[in-house]
């Protein structure tokens, strides 16, 4: 959820809880539904605009309905995931590594289900939302629910996020094209030059993803939908998915291949980006004390808290051998080889440490907000990715030539002194960091304005639904036209079967005739 619960409480709820800003004119009621994690932040900063703007927000937190969810078990199933994806998704055979992910994402599609149907049968909590005459509903898709409780209150609705597993969400709900040939899929960790073994298993990973969407996830959706509606349907999840207004996916073609996109679709990547501000006082002493070798900065993300010793150590001693003085973020136990040119510290302002002149790196897990601060300032990568979208988004940092990659399972001291030493020295990474920022900050409307703009469209207009693309209405045969090819190929082969009809036809009365003359 959106805020965390107090650990004395045995029960995790959920609640509405009312944020209203009083303008001089008010422009309209937005409903967020909650996410978690980097996926709020980015909500929250366009909650703050909105609110700045003088519409009025209703956020659903917690604290009114209770849902037989511990805290300590959310924590555990987050843990799993994580130590999951970090050290066995590589490890385990491939077959095995699909099997795992499909009982991860059955474990957090029970969890979802728990918190939906604490919201959704709460009458007078219900009653109480509509009565709000809300104009638009905001939602993050990874976080299932949102489009069914606006389809309960009768809300237009827009997604805000940055990818499904495989695009499955964007391709199979939003419609968006994502030729295989040149579009990678999402954590496939391939770039747009894909070679043919490459496109082969960009194909094959796109069916693997398909089938892990609709076995795991659509078809359970489907059936909770239906319950919930009281109508049965096949395909509820997929039908309420498409009725999204826009989807504001949170990057830009500074950091995106091209590839083809719809009109309701908008990219606002680096919407939380901004100037840097004043470091405190005893950061910037630090970092002033750094001379001409200037500072690294290096985070592993808020999720990623804690490390090995062994790991800890490798990183430590690396730091350690580095002329830059080194901030790096970081909760676990103090290093034994932690060198005197590196601080740690519990939290670390990232933005304004990576617009700050001295900074010459940023040592990353390569999460997106972090990885827009980067480009936002222009600085250079070390990307060591752990999870989830961080192997695609270094190895777009990569294809562009503004980062260095690292694998932190067969991570070694002298592989990060290394990279470090690459990025800093080689000018070239320097420059096309540069040029990814220039590209940035070249834009008609900042992000978070063109996201607002999309929203307050939404609001002014009750909808959006002359951007939505006809494919919506069309079925997978439809859409690819193999009924079309089919009826093609069936007239062809008519044809074809006529010609030869009509040949023999020819050649036996040809045969006939010269047989008679012969007689």
């Amino acid at each position: 959820m959106a805020t965390k619960p107090p650990g004395s409480k045995k029960y995790l709820h959920l609640l509405a809880f009312l944020v209203a800003f009083v303008g001089m004119a008010f422009c309209g009621n937005v409903l967020v539904w909650p996410t978690e994690a980097s996926h709020w932040l980015n909500i929250k900063i366009v909650i703050q605009e909105l609110i700045r703007r003088g519409h009025g927000v209703t956020i659903l937190v917690s604290n009114v309905v209770e849902v037989p969810i511990t805290k300590k078990e959310m924590a555990t199933l987050l843990e799993e995931a994580f130590y999951f994806w970090i050290y066995e998704q590589n490890e385990l055979p491939i077959w095995e590594a699909f099997y795992k992910m499909g009982q991860l994402m059955i474990k957090m599609r029970s969890t979802n289900k728990i918190i939906c149907n604490e919201v959704l049968t709460n009458k007078a909590l219900l009653e109480r939302l509509r009565a709000s005459a809300f104009d638009v509903f905001l939602s993050d898709p990874l976080m299932p629910g949102g489009e069914l409780f606006a389809e309960k209150l009768g809300i237009p609705f827009v997604y805000t996020f940055r990818f499904s597993i495989g695009n499955t969400v964007e391709r199979l709900c939003g419609g968006l094209p994502a030729p295989p040939s040149y579009v990678p899929a999402i954590l496939s960790r391939q770039t747009d030059s894909l070679s043919f073994m490459e496109r082969l298993q960009n194909i094959i990973f796109y069916a693997a993803m398909d089938i892990l969407y609709h076995h795991f996830w659509r078809d359970k959706w489907d059936e909770y939908y239906s319950d919930v509606l009281g109508k049965i349907a096949v395909a509820w999840f997929l039908l309420l998915h498409r009725l999204s207004e826009m989807w504001l996916i949170r990057t830009y073609w500074d950091f995106e291949f091209p590839r083809p996109f719809l009109p309701n679709f908008e990219f606002v990547g680096g919407l939380h980006c901004q100037p840097a501000k004043p470091l405190p006082k005893e950061m910037e002493e630090f970092v002033q004390s750094s001379g001409e070798h200037g500072i690294v900065v290096f985070s592993l993300g808020s999720m990623v808290y804690n490390l090995t010793d062994e790991k800890s150590n490798i990183i430590a001693g690396a730091l350690s051998q580095l002329p830059q003085k080194v901030l790096w973020r970081y909760k676990g136990r103090k290093p034994e080889t932690l060198g005197s040119n590196t601080r740690i510290y519990d939290w670390i302002p990232q933005n304004d440490l990576l617009g700050h002149p001295l900074t010459k790196a940023f040592i990353t897990h390569g999460g997106t907000n972090g990885i827009y601060e980067a480009i936002y300032h222009g600085v250079p990568l070390v990307g060591i990715p752990m999870f989830a979208d961080q192997h695609d988004n270094i190895a777009h940092m990569r294809a562009k030539g503004a980062a260095v990659e690292l694998d932190f399972g067969t991570l070694k001291t002298q592989d990060l002194v290394d990279a470090v030493n690459t990025v800093i020295n080689n000018s070239t990474y320097k420059e096309n960091a540069l040029r990814l920022s220039r590209i940035h900050h070249d834009q008609p409307m900042k992000p978070l304005d063109r996201a607002v703009f999309w929203i307050e469209f939404v609001m002014r207009h009750k909808g959006a639904k002359h951007l939505r693309p006809a494919s919506h209405h069309l079925t997978w045969y439809q859409y690819h036209c193999l009924d079309v090819l089919a009826f093609l190929f069936t007239c062809a082969a008519i044809a074809v079967f006529i010609l030869v009809k009509c040949c023999l036809f020819c050649c036996n009365k040809c045969g006939r005739i010269t047989k008679k003359k012969k007689e």
